[in-house]
């Protein structure tokens, strides 16, 4: 795969960060460096570099980051894209590398020492450390979805510590509430604004914004605990949505990071194509959001864009990437990474719930939810999709000498909402509008597929390595832990609650 030899500089310059210890999180040592403190401290370039890098691994966007973090498990598990390379062992055959499991996790200790810089250079009562928060929390709420229990701290040997993925939710919790409460009470937001918005990749400095995208981080762990802590999911969404979480597409969290790492990865290295799963529900539906998603493909198939099965057998890249469609981004396409439909549809799950989300049914946010998704991505045709009460899921045909094989439909949800049909069928609607309209955000998109099985996935055409699941719980810690760390690795075992494999559940899952 075209997944470069820059990754180890890459790595380096990550982890090249000055040390000092705070919280509960793992501190990890630079070399200093060669600018004085006075130098660094000008225009706030120190704080603002720092923080530049924690958005770099809270948002990634750099090509071989955005493929190790992002590419290899949550779009490739979530079913949005899907490999095209010869590729015998990966996550979605539940047989990846070491190396595959070790790479999120690698990406930690920038996060944590960038944090820490920034409380050594400017302390804790300022702007500086309420952002820091919110982008540790983003960072790491995305390393507990994918491992379960992670390093938080050190031991007395400067061994990593794991918590258990309930203590993390918690503290990162904790953190949002701090930082959303010091940027309410901030009187001066405005001059704020100014000094930071260089650095600032996603707002330009408008914290206001960033304080919106805390209380919607709020709802989304809420809907993401709701089976596991229901009172404490209640409390936390019904707060999110009373201080203000994400309701227009102007304040959907997107970042320019030199270019997109999903357009590098499957556009321009070619390594991974549209999943058949996303295309056959859109194409089933008719969705005019196909063509804003996906290009067709160089080769004319049995219809006009054509997705390849997860796990699929490929015995030539060349051939897999004529054959089937990828995503329709330019180089400079901003990723995407949470957004006011995701919004809409967690407050139409909360009122299903029995939660107060504000004024609104469950129909109104459903529906809510995948106007703001049209409207987003410009397509047309929204009235009449809400109301088409009989698409379904197109059966999944390939490609003329594709490597997936044919498949029937796994689903016969429609679109139209009926507030009379039983809870099952109510939240499988919800739930597979809502995988659709998170595209390309794979993460989210593999997290509600393990939250409540929805939407329906087609099988993998492979063998998966004696596993039963169609998609990964879990991606297993990094066996050099095992050696390396042995207690703690231990202690993270325990904590997980079941063996170190694929098929062990998320705590939220539980």
């Amino acid at each position: 795969m075209m997944f470069s030899r820059k990754i180890q500089f890459f790595l380096f310059c990550l982890l090249a960060v000055l040390s000092s210890c705070t919280g509960n999180f793992v501190d990890i040592n630079r070399p200093g460096s060669k600018l004085s403190p006075e130098e660094l401290q000008r225009d706030n370039y120190a704080v603002g570099s720092f923080l530049i890098q924690m958005q770099g691994v809270a948002f990634p966007e750099q090509e071989n980051a955005y493929q190790t973090m992002i590419d290899f498990v949550g779009n490739y598990l979530g079913r949005y894209t899907t490999y095209t390379k010869e590729l015998p062992k990966n996550h979605t055959l539940f047989n990846a590398s070491n190396a595959w499991c070790a790479w999120p996790a690698s990406y930690a200790p920038s996060v944590v020492s960038a944090f820490n810089e920034v409380v050594t250079l400017n302390g804790k009562e300022n702007i500086s450390y309420a952002w820091a928060l919110i982008l540790r929390a983003q960072a790491f709420l995305r390393f507990t979805d994918i491992y379960g229990p992670f390093p938080l701290s050190m031991d007395k040997d400067n061994a990593e510590v794991y918590s258990s993925q309930r203590d993390i939710y918690l503290q990162l919790i904790n953190d949002l509430d701090k930082a959303t409460a010091y940027i309410a009470s901030d009187v001066n937001l405005a001059n704020e604004k100014t000094v930071f918005a260089p650095y600032d990749l996603v707002y330009k400095g408008d914290f206001n914004k960033w304080r919106k995208f805390a209380n919607s981080l709020k709802l989304r762990i809420a809907v993401r605990i709701s089976n596991v802590e229901p009172a404490m999911a209640r409390s936390l969404a019904e707060q999110a949505v009373r201080d203000g979480v994400i309701e227009d597409n102007e304040e959907n969290c997107t970042i320019s990071y030199n270019k997109s790492g999903l357009w590098t990865t499957a556009v321009s290295w070619g390594d991974s194509r549209v999943c058949a799963d996303l295309e056959s529900y859109m194409t089933g539906y008719r969705d005019s959001r196909l063509s804003k998603y996906f290009l067709q493909p160089n080769v004319a198939g049995s219809r006009k864009f054509i997705g390849c099965r997860a796990g699929a057998l490929i015995e030539s890249n060349v051939l897999a990437k004529r054959l089937y469609s990828t995503v329709n981004l330019s180089e400079t396409t901003p990723g995407i990474w949470l957004t006011a439909s995701e919004m809409a549809f967690c407050k139409a799950e909360g009122v299903l719930r029995g939660w107060n989300m504000g004024s609104g049914t469950v129909r109104d946010f459903y529906e809510q939810g995948i106007k703001l998704s049209f409207k987003q991505w410009g397509a047309d045709g929204v009235a009449a999709y809400l109301l088409d009460d009989t698409s379904v899921e197109a059966d999944y045909t390939d490609a003329s000498g594709g490597f997936g094989g044919n498949v029937t439909k796994v689903s016969t949800i429609t679109i139209k909402w009926n507030d009379n049909a039983p809870m099952a069928e109510k939240m499988e609607r919800l739930i597979t509008q809502k995988w659709i309209a998170l595209f390309p955000n794979g993460q989210e998109a593999w997290n509600e597929i393990r939250r409540t099985g929805y939407p329906r996935i087609f099988p993998v055409p492979q063998a998966t390595n004696g596993y039963t699941l169609l998609t990964p719980n879990r991606i297993p810690f990094d066996k050099n832990q095992q050696i390396n760390n042995r207690s703690n690795y231990d202690k993270a075992v325990e904590y997980l609650g079941g063996a170190d494999d694929y098929a062990t559940p998320m705590w939220w899952q539980k």
